[in-house]
């Protein structure tokens, strides 16, 4: 079988931020090769510690709303897991069996069947932007909405159900607290992202990116982040949702047609694939860049991130010499020429032919070509 089609993301880095199904997400993406480096930002908080949804389902019982929108499976069936584990299970089934449900996509529709209710209304594109739509073409002025909030909330669709003339509710069934061992995790995953270190980070939820920007904050390295975004590094979203975050901050995610996990991977491949691989011709042979890995007529070595960012600065100017100050400032560990020779004379010994980084004497650097 052919090695590159068996593992196309072979040396490619990648970040994951989640908690929930992270074992699934890293699993698929190791198998097909890549290094992945795991720091979830958020994780569910459990249902036994959630008082305001307990709350929040004995003022939606209490108001018996018109009309339910259900906007994820998963919310779904841990809001009637939790409603069961309070003693409001009964109770809320009468409230979902008079009113009229609508649900944002297949999975949140197999959810409300598989709990013994039926829907009126899907959405088309699995939008709530949709849902939205359909159920304010039906005509609510006067009726009470329910939303099932799915861990960030919407409220440009909650107010447009306002304006429409519906009094509102609204039910979280999962909210975001911060992993115990999240902290030096999640400051290992920004700093490979600013130094290089990582071609890709993918994300399954919206408080996700907004508490990523909050860690970036808050270690000084917001700006560098967006940067690094805005140039080497690909975000990659599951779907609409989660990737307004990233939209907002100026970012161009990745995001699939359909908005399912699979299908984010899928697309991952696709682009680090087709755009991934930097191929140039050197004195030495064809040589190419596929994320940390460098192959030179056969033989292949994996370079660290600062070893990385100097040679594909070598590679990209095709041969051109590159002063010595230019090369020293993107060093992380000091400027100066010792600490340059020193990182040329890594980068040399990691490469699979030392000769194909030239000296030229006083001026500086440049590729063997």
């Amino acid at each position: 079988m052919n090695a590159a089609a068996d593992q196309p993301l072979a040396g490619f880095r990648i970040g994951v931020t989640s908690d929930r199904r992270s074992a699934d997400l890293i699993d698929a993406l190791e198998r097909r090769g890549a290094t992945v480096l795991h720091a979830p930002v958020l994780k569910i908080a459990p249902v036994a510690e959630d008082a305001e949804l307990v709350a929040e389902t004995e003022a939606l019982i209490a108001a018996r709303p018109d009309v339910m929108l259900v906007t994820t499976a998963y919310g779904m069936r841990r809001w009637i897991e939790a409603a069961d584990a309070h003693g409001l299970g009964e109770q809320l089934a009468d409230v979902l069996e008079s009113a009229s449900i609508h649900v944002r996509g297949p999975k949140a529709r197999g959810a409300v069947r598989a709990a013994g209710f039926t829907d009126d209304g899907i959405s088309p594109d699995e939008r709530t932007t949709t849902l939205v739509d359909n159920v304010i073409a039906r005509g609510i002025a006067g009726r009470t909405v329910a939303v099932q909030l799915h861990g960030y909330a919407d409220l440009e669709g909650l107010e447009r159900l306002r304006s429409a003339g519906a009094a509102v509710l609204t039910v979280s069934p999962y909210r975001w607290v911060a992993p115990p061992d999240s902290e030096e995790r999640v400051d290992r995953l920004l700093e490979a992202a600013c130094t290089g270190g990582l071609d890709v980070v993918t994300f399954t939820s919206a408080p996700a990116v907004d508490a990523l920007w909050s860690a970036a904050q808050k270690s000084g390295r917001y700006w560098r982040l967006m940067e690094a975004f805005q140039t080497h590094l690909t975000a990659a979203a599951v779907g609409t949702v989660t990737a307004q975050p990233l939209v907002d901050a100026g970012i161009e995610p990745l995001i699939p047609d359909r908005f399912r996990m699979g299908a984010m991977i899928r697309l991952v491949v696709e682009h680090l694939s087709g755009r991934g691989t930097h191929r140039f011709e050197t004195a030495l042979g064809p040589c190419s860049v596929r994320g940390n890995a460098v192959e030179l007529d056969g033989a292949r070595t994996e370079l660290t991130a600062s070893q990385l960012a100097l040679f594909r600065v070598l590679a990209d100017a095709q041969g051109a010499v590159l002063p010595r100050a230019e090369l020293a400032g993107l060093l992380c560990d000091g400027q100066g020429d010792h600490a340059l020779d020193m990182a040329v004379s890594r980068l040399r010994q990691a490469l699979p032919d030392a000769k194909l980084v030239a000296t030229v004497i006083k001026r500086g650097y440049r590729l063997n070509v």
